[in-house]
Parts: structure tokens; sequence; C-alpha cells
């Protein structure tokens, strides 16, 4: 099989599957229990904290424990919400539907969403932003980079304005572990999202970082975990997972970066030699290393997904969250790609475990699989 959507999800690594087994079969007692093996784990759980820490450039008490990232960019909208008692959020027409329906959900209960549009280059701008805050604006909501295209937004400069300015910032930050350098205590950006299983630890388990815990409050209320803010018994050994797979990413962050890049590059330089019709959706300098948004005019996307899965070619229309809905693309639309094209485009994102034959490979099977929809065309 070759393996082409780390961002949907990744495989687990091998490290960390190993680290999560003593903590199902042996260390299994509750950390909030005060014998032996009950302390292990609750040892186990800041330990890993503490790893999340490292690679996030930030301090364990910033680290809060959650089951995903839509967990955490909720919980952090919502806390914005309470601790300023404002109604209004300002954020983007590309972000994740984690962030997307929170708002529309919002807008329904007596809140006000502005949404900032993008350019052809799938960034946003400082200026689109600040148009549009009002004096009742609780929180700004941008992605660190796009789960679609890979684009990688001006998060710094964002922060910086919104924190000159007393407003609260929010960021999804769910593809960055392990392809951008983090160093959030450099930053001042208040709330932060992520997820596990984009970084090779196992689904269920996500991150909530926050730049002043003690102004956060409560996010569920319970038994008093998570220092308070987050009731309900840990996820001992997916944490314990997610600590090493923190590890992980900050150790081998340079090799990634670079391995990725290459894979990828010499994929995009095939690919439109093969396809001279094709092109690369948003900007190719600011994005991550490991993806590609590939339009293939005349192509259907959503069908083509199935057809190459059928030959062991794993990829993405759009994010894996709507390759399966059989609308356009939301991010791509607000870059001005038209239905037909959105709905043309291909996503493919790499990974370490990716080889340089996977890119090769994954383009001989696409141009098969378009020569064949467009044969069904002709005769249809």
């Amino acid at each position: 099989m070759i393996y082409l959507d780390n961002n949907g999800t990744t495989r687990v690594a091998p490290a960390v599957f190993e680290a999560m087994v003593p903590w199902l079969t042996e260390h299994y007692g509750n950390p909030s229990s005060l014998y032996p093996s009950a302390r292990r784990a609750r040892q186990a759980v800041e330990d890993a904290r503490e790893q999340v820490a490292l690679l996030l450039g930030c301090q364990p008490r910033q680290v809060i424990f959650t089951s995903c990232g839509t967990e955490s960019d909720n919980a952090a909208i919502l806390a914005a919400l309470r601790r300023t008692r404002r109604r209004h959020i300002v954020t983007t027409r590309i972000e994740h539907s984690a962030v997307l329906k929170l708002a529309a959900h919002l807008e329904r209960n007596a809140h006000a969403v502005a949404y900032a549009p993008v350019g052809a280059d799938g960034r946003v701008t400082l200026e689109a932003l600040q148009s549009l805050v009002r004096q009742d604006t609780a929180v700004v909501s941008v992605m660190w980079a796009n789960n679609e295209t890979g684009v990688i937004n001006p998060i710094e400069d964002i922060a910086i304005w919104c924190h000159n300015k007393g407003l609260l910032f929010h960021t999804d930050a769910v593809q960055v572990p392990g392809k951008v350098p983090l160093n959030l205590s450099a930053l001042p950006i208040d709330y932060a999202a992520f997820s596990g299983h984009k970084f090779h630890a196992p689904k269920g388990v996500g991150i909530l970082y926050v730049r002043e815990p003690d102004k956060l409050g409560s996010i569920l209320h319970g038994g008093g975990q998570e220092h308070g803010l987050r009731g309900g018994t840990e996820n001992v050994a997916s944490i314990v997972g997610l600590g090493v797979a923190a590890t992980l990413a900050r150790e081998n962050l340079d090799n990634e970066i670079l391995a990725c890049a290459q894979m990828r590059d010499h994929f995009e330089r095939e690919a439109l030699n093969v396809f001279p019709d094709a092109r690369i959706n948003g900007d190719r300098q600011h994005r991550l290393p490991n993806t590609s948004s590939l339009c293939l005019p005349g192509l259907q996307a959503a069908e083509a997904v199935k057809q190459l899965g059928e030959l062991d070619i794993c990829l993405s229309a759009g994010s894996a969250c709507t390759s399966g809905s059989g609308t356009a693309s939301h991010v791509l639309t607000a870059m001005g790609l038209s239905e037909s094209d959105a709905q043309a485009t291909l996503r493919l994102s790499w990974s370490g475990f990716n080889t340089p034959l996977d890119g090769p490979r994954a383009i001989q099977a696409i141009a098969s699989v378009r020569q064949a929809q467009a044969a069904t065309l002709q005769t249809a």
C-alpha cells in the first residue's frame, strides 16, 4: 500500500505503540487513585506533559490533554467567549470544520461571526482580519496551516497584532507538529489546538495549549482532572503514546522536513510533466513541507480517490473529513477555484514513513484512473 494521506491521519509509530502497551496491560490503575500503580499512571501522564511541552516550546502547566483537535478548538473558542463575555468572533473562510461548524452554531445562538477572505494563494492577510474586528470581538481564530493545501498563514504577525490590541487569539495548529518548528513561549498565542494522530500518536488524544491556564476555567466539569480544567479519567495509554510521539517529532524534525519536502517536490515536478494542464493550488513558498494540492481539470476527484484506493493508493480529495461529501472544497472555492476545478483536486501528504518511490507510483496510478475516467465520459 502507498499511503499519501498523512494530513488525514498518520501511522502510529512503532515506538509509540510499544510505549502504550504496558499502560493497557500492566499499569492500568486510575491516575486519580492513591495506590502504587495509580501513582505510576499519574507520573506517566505528567512525564508525557513535559514531553509535549518540549515539542511546543512552552511550560508543562500550559498543556491540557483532550480527546482530539476538535475538542481543543471548541474549548478554546468557548473559553474566550466566557472570559471576555463578548459575542463577536473573527475567523477565516478556510478553517477546519471544527471551527466553522462551531461558528455556525454560535451564529444560531445570538453570536456574530465575521469571516475573512483569503487570496488566490490561500493565505489570509492581517489587513483582512483587522478590517473585521469590532469593539465586541472576543477572539480571533486563524488556522496555522491549512489541512487541504498546506498553506501557512502569517500567525506570528496576527498573534502580535491581536495581543497589542488586547484581543484573544486562537489557532488551529493541528497540522503543524513535526512539520514546522514550534516555540509557543515566544509568541502571544492565547490558545492552540493539536491532535495526536496527525503526528504518529493514536487517535483519541489531543492537546489544548493555553497561555494563561489560570484564566481558562473548566472546560469539562467532573472529577477535577487536568488540574481542575478538564474532568474525566485520563486516557493514560494514549497520553503516554502522545508524549513519545512528541519526542520523536521534536528529535526528527529537521530530517522529516527535508525528506518530505524532497518527496513532495519530486512528485510535483513529475506530475506537472505528465499532466501539462495540472496546477498546484496555493502558495508554493509558505506551506507545509509534506503537502501537495493538485488540480487535474476534468478529473472526478472523489471517484478517483475510490478507484485509487482499489489500487492500494491512499490519498484524498480535499480533506479527509469532506472528501466523500460530493461537494466542492470550501477551502479551494474560497481561493477562487471554480467548483469543477475544486472537485478535480487531489490532496497528497507525505510522512517519514513514505519512500521516494511512492510519488512516482502514485502518478502512474493517477494517470491510469484519469485516462479511464476520460474514456468513460467519451462513451457515455
